[in-house]
């Protein structure tokens, strides 16, 4: 299974959230930290995904953001996402305006 790991910033909305997933080849399953459920719910639905909220403090990604590090305990949030569900990163993040997305391969 796909696993889309999800960051986004505040308030960004469900067709960015989309478009970002669609630019990178798709998913069947939505992951993001609980700080960001109200952006990742309503694109979830929208898109007729599953959406899995996780806790990423010390998944090691292999992207490393100072800023992210501090905030999160985690370089990247969504390589983390992706992560936490016991999968490989098939795919490293990628930025689409307001939204940082990487795919993982989930048994």
């Amino acid at each position: 299974m796909r696993v889309a790991g999800i960051g986004c910033r505040p308030g960004t909305a469900p067709a960015a959230i989309a478009a970002a997933l669609a630019a990178a080849g798709g998913a069947e399953a939505l992951a993001t930290i609980p700080d960001r459920a109200p952006e990742l719910s309503a694109a979830a639905r929208a898109l007729g995904l599953p959406l899995h909220l996780v806790t990423v403090a010390g998944i090691p990604t292999p992207t490393q953001s100072p800023r992210i590090r501090a905030a999160f305990g985690t370089g990247s949030v969504a390589e983390a996402a992706a992560l936490a569900l016991g999968g490989r990163l098939i795919a490293p993040r990628t930025i689409h305006g307001p939204v940082t997305i990487a795919i993982a391969e989930v048994p």
